[in-house]
């Protein structure tokens, strides 16, 4: 990418959007265009459609999306699935007609089988069952990843994907309900310890492990990638049926429990953790193999312990 090439960012507004438009401004990108919802409507075929017609971007990032967590997954299966295929389809098909150089998707790591082997490598994708608590979600995202592969097969065009690790950071969603485990759990704590309430309650048994990315390293790999030369991008991502995607995360995890009582530590709240059994766990693990994107040269750099601080820190100054 040129410093003066027209720059999309769809989706700029949410948690991962804010992040590359924070990444590509200190890179000094110097032609950004971040139209936020009320400027367009990308599950509008029509409007979006128009919008390219009209701004003509040379290079592409896909991170609008409809997102949250377990509870939102099992309360909104259709709009889950809805709203993300025709998003992702209304822009990944407005690229392709204007010409896009280049287009980076944000796909999920809940695209592989729930019972994937560990760590999980990109050709574990449709080897086996989805998590049903997010299946709808995750269709979409496959649906996507295999439209821009569908593309690159047909077309020649260049679209390529990233499958984040779970990501956290600032902008994250703290919706009481509705928000991720981590951001979830910052409001929780933090809400205990200003009503000096005697304990949290922490969904599920705390055994399942996850692995969490700080958002700005997320952006950091996805420029990263942007950067590559074309021929680097056609040997290790546009060789079909070779994946067309990369896994980005840490390739460390943790259990839930001991992710709960690290946001306790950050916050500083003295009560107790009791975790409620009747809630549903999710995926026992999802741990990434992130061997293929540090062999390129990209490694995360943020600790979970740091990361929680920053993203605590900015919760305080913002909600």
């Amino acid at each position: 990418m040129d410093r003066r090439s027209k720059i999309f960012v769809a989706g700029a507004d949410g948690l991962v959007g804010s992040a590359l438009v924070r990444r590509l401004n200190k890179g000094n990108y110097e032609n950004i265009i971040t139209p936020g919802i009320e400027d367009i409507d990308l599950t509008c075929q029509h409007k979006v459609e128009e919008f390219f017609k009209a701004e003509r971007p040379d290079y592409l990032f896909l991170a609008a999306a409809k997102v949250g967590g377990i509870h939102a997954n099992n309360s909104y299966p259709a709009e889950f699935i809805y709203e993300n295929i025709m998003i992702q389809s209304n822009v990944i098909h407005a690229a392709w007609k204007q010409g896009v150089k280049r287009l980076l998707f944000l796909g999920s790591s809940c695209i592989y089988p729930r019972l994937a082997p560990q760590p999980i490598k990109e050709e574990y994708l449709l080897t086996g069952l989805l998590e049903p608590t997010n299946e709808p979600y995750a269709l979409a995202k496959i649906s996507g990843i295999k439209m821009c592969e569908s593309y690159n097969r047909q077309y020649g065009t260049k679209f390529i994907a990233v499958m984040p690790t779970n990501l956290y950071g600032p902008g994250d969603n703290f919706h009481p309900e509705n928000s991720h485990v981590l951001p979830g759990l910052i409001r929780r704590f933090h809400q205990a310890k200003a009503e000096s309430a005697p304990e949290v309650v922490v969904w599920g048994s705390g055994t399942p492990r996850r692995e969490f990315l700080y958002v700005d390293d997320m952006a950091d790999g996805c420029i990263f990638l942007m950067e590559l030369p074309d021929t680097v991008i056609a040997e290790k991502l546009l060789q079909y049926p070779k994946p067309l995607f990369l896994n980005l995360g840490t390739g460390l995890d943790l259990t839930i429990g001991e992710l709960a009582y690290m946001v306790k530590d950050a916050i500083g709240y003295s009560g107790e953790i009791r975790f409620d059994l009747t809630k549903p766990d999710g995926t026992p693990q999802k741990l990434l193999d992130v061997s293929k994107i540090n062999a390129l040269g990209w490694r995360a750099k943020t600790g979970l312990r740091n990361g929680i601080k920053e993203t605590y820190q900015f919760f305080l100054e913002n909600l």
